[in-house]
């Protein structure tokens, strides 16, 4: 079977995966959005169907006043003893902290603090032991992957923390792994930063305190000289084995607006690269060390995708997220539509604006919902960060209602186009292929285009944030908005 990368597309980074009774998990970052980690369930590792949140309540995480690209970072999701853990790091707070469940389709714990530093946490269960895995600096101020013995039920630590590995000299050394294989011990890391220059490097040792000796064909994975090329800034890989025995890395990539445009917008997907061990008891990744759109493996299961996506095909709790902290006081959820009542943050605030999205899921696009505006301003906005996002909105002043297209770059908010309706409702529409958005208005079957703007002005390159655009529904000032008959379809 042909199966083609991405394999979760959209604003998803980070992915951690692990197996359980005969099924896969994956978790994936969400930084200042809530609720927080996305958990994806498959059978086949090619077909991933999100079940829902790890963080789903306000007590597990805290999100005030969070900036874009703050909070949840890099979560690691582990099972154990009939047990599933994720632990994560909240980088504003500067807390690693993990939490667990016995049943992985209902409710998390509340978090357990550990006493260690550092971003982008692992837990390896091994013989008794569970070892915590940072990268920061241990107890004596040696930076590099950091490792503690921790009790697993309190998260007291059991060991000093100490430095186990510097890495190959590559900068910004995360994303460590450990797993114990036959008689060897792996440490997976990812340099390079989550960039161009991104790769998976590996190191092994006899004992899970090393000393750990770097492989000799280090990166073992990446795409940072495979050019001209869509698919860059592979790494942050974890290791999973199928039941037959063959071996897979997960990790993030995203994908270039155009082959001769380095920026990218829809943020860091998940990929899927064949691996195995050689002879040399070395990881071999994919057919030469990169990660390819398709490759053929041995299932006879299908890819699929989906395509549209509805307020009927949607589930609220599970595909929608909301920023920060969220006042669901102001939102009607319904099946076949959603009201918003405008609150005291905007769009442009670092705070909880009323507002409510889905990832955007591919380049080319068209995304209409109707709306209809009781006061105040709400629309559909393609939201980077609090100060990138093109907003399509209708809005009520003294002389009536009226379509606006407003484009928000680096702090510059320019009202683009307004145009005069003589009704309170209109279809508002966003039509989009990799390089630029087209925002139009429909009313009694009549199109206007109010504009377009282009999508690298909400890429991370520009924005310089982790996140990706997200297909948002909004309401602000004093009144209610609502939306009904969403319709958003995807080209792959």
């Amino acid at each position: 079977m042909r199966y083609q990368n991405p394999i979760i597309t959209g604003f998803y980074p980070d992915p951690s995966v692990c197996a359980a009774n005969g099924r896969y998990y994956l978790v994936t970052s969400s930084f200042q959005y809530f609720p927080g980690v996305p958990l994806f369930e498959s059978d086949d590792l090619i077909n991933w169907k999100q079940i829902g949140h790890v963080l789903t309540r306000p007590t597990q995480v805290q999100l005030k006043h969070v900036p874009s690209s703050g909070g949840v970072f890099a979560p690691t999701i582990r099972y154990h003893d009939g047990r599933f853990y994720m632990v994560t790091t909240n980088d504003t707070t500067h807390e690693n902290f993990y939490v667990w469940t016995d049943d992985i389709h209902g409710e998390w714990s509340d978090p357990i603090t550990i006493d260690q530093g550092g971003i982008d946490p692992s837990l390896l269960f091994d013989d008794g032991h569970v070892y915590f895995i940072s990268n920061g600096s241990d107890d004596s101020g040696v930076g590099g992957v950091t490792q503690c013995e921790i009790d697993i039920a309190t998260g007291r630590k059991l060991t000093p923390s100490r430095c186990i590995w510097q890495g190959t000299g590559g900068r910004y050394l995360e994303s460590p792994h450990m797993y114990h294989i036959g008689s060897t011990y792996y440490l997976m890391a990812a340099e390079g930063g989550t960039e161009y220059g991104h790769m998976v490097v590996l190191a092994r040792s006899q004992t899970p305190w090393g000393p750990f000796t770097a492989c000799p064909y280090n990166p073992i994975l990446t795409n940072r000289n495979k050019a001209p090329g869509i698919i860059q800034g592979i790494g942050h890989g974890d290791l999973i084995q199928a039941p037959g025995g063959e071996w897979f890395i997960l990790t993030l990539g995203f994908r270039q607006i155009h082959v001769w445009q380095p920026f990218h917008h829809l943020g860091r997907e998940v990929f899927l690269t064949p691996a195995r061990f050689g002879g040399d008891g070395w990881l071999y990744c994919g057919n030469d060390g990169t990660t390819e759109e398709f490759y053929e493996i041995g299932s006879d299961k299908p890819q699929t995708r989906k395509t549209h996506y509805t307020f009927g095909n949607t589930d609220w709790r599970i595909d929608w997220c909301g920023l920060r902290c969220p006042d669901w006081a102001n939102y009607t959820f319904a099946d076949d539509h959603l009201a918003l009542r405008g609150g005291k943050d905007t769009l442009d605030d670092m705070g909880s604006p009323t507002f409510m999205a889905l990832r955007q899921k591919a380049f080319d696009m068209d995304y209409a919902v109707t709306v209809t505006n009781h006061g105040g301003e709400g629309g559909v906005t393609v939201y980077g960060t609090e100060s990138e996002h093109y907003d399509l909105f209708l809005r009520w002043t003294e002389k009536g209602c009226e379509a606006v297209l407003k484009l928000n770059i680096g702090g510059i908010r320019h009202e683009q186009a307004v145009l005069p309706i003589t009704v309170d409702s209109a279809e508002l529409i966003i039509r989009s292929d990799s390089l630029n958005y087209r925002f139009f208005v429909r009313v009694d079957g009549a199109e206007t285009c109010l504009g377009s703007a282009q999508t690298k002005f909400l890429s991370n390159e520009i924005s310089t944030t982790f996140t990706g655009a997200v297909l948002g529904l909004f309401a602000q000032g004093q009144g209610e908005t609502r939306f009904d008959h969403l319709h958003i379809r995807y080209t792959f």
